[in-house]
């Protein structure tokens, strides 16, 4: 402690020193990050009892024995050190062999890069290339990561609509009549959360085709590529596509395998492309879970009955949700085609934020508010059908007389 002299005694007296309290100083670009209107709901959800939730956007489904044995022996194989930084290499083999002969297309291992998730795998393409004068197409609603992501790096983001009464699929001639001078690049969402849309392929090959007249990266998100429930013509951007000069494929494990806490994802594109982001992955995460690569090695290489029974169970989940929508009063639905989400409209006036909070407070279901996903999307509602059908029967036993008193 600082000392000071008393004049009269001339002896040391201790001298009492404020020190100024700083602030933490964020970086500006943190602004652009908003509250997720999932935490906000999943956070009350949690103060609660005899909540439902049909909110949480991932399987509820077991993850297949043969993937948890295949993790485990990896430990005890003592599987716990680094891995390559573009992957585990018997990983890159497979998901070379798996996606080569999926869609018809010759890949080289130099084509993956393999991530902590598909999250990471979109953190590297947005951040590596979002700048002050970029502008990316994205639709709305959209996924909550892809906006945010885009603005913390000084991009632009230019929404392209899409409604419940087309059941949100994407008008490529809106997302072409969307293309201007400053137009970096497009995230294509497919199937899409959070409306569960899957796009044809006359849409995909219009947007590419007119993306690569242009000059247009295009960032494919397709985590839930094999979540599909009515066409087993999936319109991948890998087989859509002539090259993949301005094309990143983006997906995972989590919602296929049912292996979302395990974190392994990737992206494929050219080698160029990979050998940049795998500089900048280097200094991010470095390397994805080593024992859930293996994990990821068995999932592609062992028996996919159980992808195709998870498909049947999802698919019936759908057709309850749908049916139970459309019950409801004050919804307006339709027939999603992957994933598992529905995105029903409320009244166009209707705060479906409010609506939500209120919803939860008064009936116990948890959903999650239009507005997290969307600028346009303030009217409605992602609902999950990552649950039972009882739970989804229940939930809307309570969800039906409560939204038949609301007064719109």
């Amino acid at each position: 402690m600082a000392e000071s002299v008393n004049q009269e005694t001339d002896q040391s007296v201790p001298r009492k020193v404020k020190y100024r309290k700083t602030k933490a100083s964020w970086n500006p670009a943190m602004h652009s990050i908003p509250v997720p209107g999932i935490r906000r709901m999943v956070n009350m959800a949690a103060t609660m009892k005899d909540v439902l939730h049909l909110s949480i956007g991932q399987p509820d489904l077991p993850t297949p024995k043969h993937i948890v044995d295949a993790y485990v022996d990896a430990l005890n194989a003592g599987q716990t050190g680094y891995t390559m930084d573009a992957g585990l290499p018997e990983l890159l083999v497979a998901l070379r062999d798996y996606y080569g002969k999926r869609y018809n297309r010759k890949l080289t291992r130099d084509n993956i890069l393999i991530t902590s998730g598909a999250t990471e795998a979109m953190y590297l393409a947005i951040s590596a290339t979002s700048a002050p004068g970029r502008q990316f197409i994205v639709t709305d609603p959209s996924f909550l990561l892809y906006a945010p992501l885009i603005r913390m790096s000084g991009g632009e983001v230019k929404f392209v609509p899409t409604r419940v009464e087309n059941d949100h699929q994407l008008d490529p001639d809106e997302v072409i009549a969307a293309m201007g001078p400053r137009t970096y690049a497009i995230i294509l969402n497919n199937p899409n959360n959070p409306t569960g849309a899957v796009y044809p392929r006359s849409t995909v090959e219009t947007i590419l085709e007119e993306c690569a007249f242009r000059g247009i990266q295009v960032y494919a998100d397709e985590v839930y590529d094999h979540l599909i429930f009515d066409d087993d013509d999936f319109a991948s951007v890998l087989n859509c596509s002539v090259d993949l000069d301005n094309i990143m494929c983006i997906s995972s494990f989590s919602k296929t395998y049912s292996m979302a806490g395990l974190r392994v994802g990737w992206v494929i594109s050219n080698q160029a492309t990979i050998r940049s982001l795998r500089r900048y992955h280097m200094f991010t995460t470095s390397v994805a879970n080593t024992p859930s690569q293996f994990a990821g090695v068995a999932a592609l290489t062992g028996d996919q009955q159980c992808v195709r029974d998870m498909v049947d169970i999802y698919r019936e989940r759908r057709d309850k949700v749908v049916d139970l929508v459309e019950q409801t009063p004050h919804l307006q639905g339709y027939k999603p085609g992957g994933a598992f989400f529905i995105f029903p409209d409320l009244p166009k006036h209707v705060d479906g934020s409010d609506l939500a909070l209120r919803m939860l407070k008064e009936t116990g279901v948890c959903v999650v508010p239009g507005d997290a996903f969307g600028e346009e999307s303030t009217h409605a509602l992602r609902i999950s059908f990552s649950t039972t059908c009882e739970k989804l029967e229940e939930a809307f036993d309570r969800i039906i007389p409560w939204m038949a008193k609301q007064q719109f």
